[in-house]
This record gives C-alpha cells, sequence and structure tokens, in this order.
C-alpha cells in the first residue's frame, strides 16, 4: 500500500512539474502552430524520452553524483544554457521567413523529435529534480518492479501533456492567430527561451 501510495503522489507532483511553464512547453507551441500538429507530436515524443531518461538517472542514483561533483554539474547547466541560447538565436533569425520556408526546414520527423529531446536534456535540473521527488516520496528498500514502472510512466505523463498541448495550440484558430502576428510570437518565444538559458548559465556561475 505504501508503494501504491507513493507512487501516486510522485505521478501527481510530476504531472505539476511538467506542466509548469518553460523551454519545452514554448518549442512544442511554437512548433505545432508555426510547422504541423505531427511536428509538434514528434517533438513531445522527444520530451518524453528525455524525460524517461531523467528519471533513470534519478533512480540509478546518478543525480547524487551531479550534487556532490559541483564542476561536472556547472558545466553541464552552462552547456545547456548555451543550447537554450543558441536555439533562441535560430528562432529570432527565422522570424521573418515565410511559413512555408520554416515548415520545408523542420518537416523532418526526426528533426523534431532531436529538437524536442535535446531541448529536454538541456537542463540537468530536472534530473535533480526527479531525485528530489523520488527521495521524498518514495519508500526505502524499493522493489525492482516500482523503478521499472517509474520511467516509461514519466514517459507516457511528458509526452501525453506536450502532445496536448501541441493538439490543441495546432488548430485552426490558435495557427490562424500564429500566421498573424509571426513575427511577434517567435520573437516572443526567442526572447524566453533566450532568457531560460542566460538564467541557467547564471545558476551554474552563482552555485
Amino acid at each position: 500500500m505504501d508503494v501504491i501510495t507513493s507512487y501516486i503522489g510522485i505521478l501527481g507532483v510530476l504531472l505539476l512539474g511538467i506542466m509548469s511553464p518553460g523551454p519545452s512547453f514554448v518549442l512544442v507551441a511554437r512548433t505545432s502552430v508555426a510547422v504541423s500538429r505531427t511536428a509538434g507530436f514528434t517533438t513531445a515524443i522527444g520530451m518524453g524520452v528525455g524525460g524517461a531518461g531523467f528519471a533513470i538517472i534519478a533512480l540509478l542514483g546518478l543525480q547524487a553524483v551531479l550534487l556532490s561533483v559541483p564542476v561536472l554539474y556547472m558545466a553541464l547547466k552552462i552547456l545547456g544554457g548555451m543550447y537554450l541560447i543558441y536555439l533562441a538565436i535560430v528562432i529570432w533569425r527565422g522570424a521573418k521567413q515565410s511559413i512555408d520556408n520554416v515548415c520545408k526546414n523542420s518537416a523532418s520527423s526526426y528533426k523534431s523529435f532531436k529538437l524536442g529531446l535535446i531541448t529536454q536534456l538541456s537542463n540537468p535540473k530536472t534530473a535533480i529534480f526527479y531525485g528530489s521527488v523520488f527521495a521524498a516520496l518514495l519508500p526505502p528498500n524499493l522493489p525492482i518492479s516500482t523503478i521499472l514502472v517509474l520511467a516509461p510512466t514519466i514517459f507516457f505523463l511528458e509526452t501525453g501533456w506536450y502532445s496536448l498541448v501541441a493538439f490543441v495550440l495546432s488548430s485552426t484558430a490558435p495557427r490562424k492567430t500564429y500566421l498573424n502576428l509571426k513575427i511577434v510570437l517567435d520573437r516572443l518565444a526567442s526572447g524566453i527561451i533566450g532568457t531560460l538559458g542566460l538564467k541557467l548559465i547564471h545558476d551554474a556561475r552563482s552555485a
């Protein structure tokens, strides 16, 4: 019973964390309206795979290594921040491109998946978040079956949430709004992602 209660509690906390706005949300939202619903879905799958990967890292206790080796954790945050800044620059530069060019450059499902995966993995704080939740809510002597269930569950939580975002925002009304305000919305997305990248680097240097 303790395991089931812990499992339900973990799902609730993680879902709230997954739903909180961040670079992943911005990226899936923009991809869905700027490219296609399919591209949004494949980006969501990339997010899910990245989230499951971080969950496995946390379950294996590797997040403790990140915390105990500050230089490694700092380096990963700086690299993640640099990637987000690079992504922000790409979006900013593409703001004036026609929607046809954007779709042509991002049409590959593999590209969308890779973009989602790398963006998810760009923030090592996610592994720390998962590790903190697991440490707080999982009982000691955790059965291996629970470990085997948690990673795919997190994959479905991440993928499900971002697929819902992709589905809603790729519908006719949001897409029409995006087309009318493409430059403004692209540069707003660029600014949000770039700011989050700078914050990640600042947090790393301040640690």
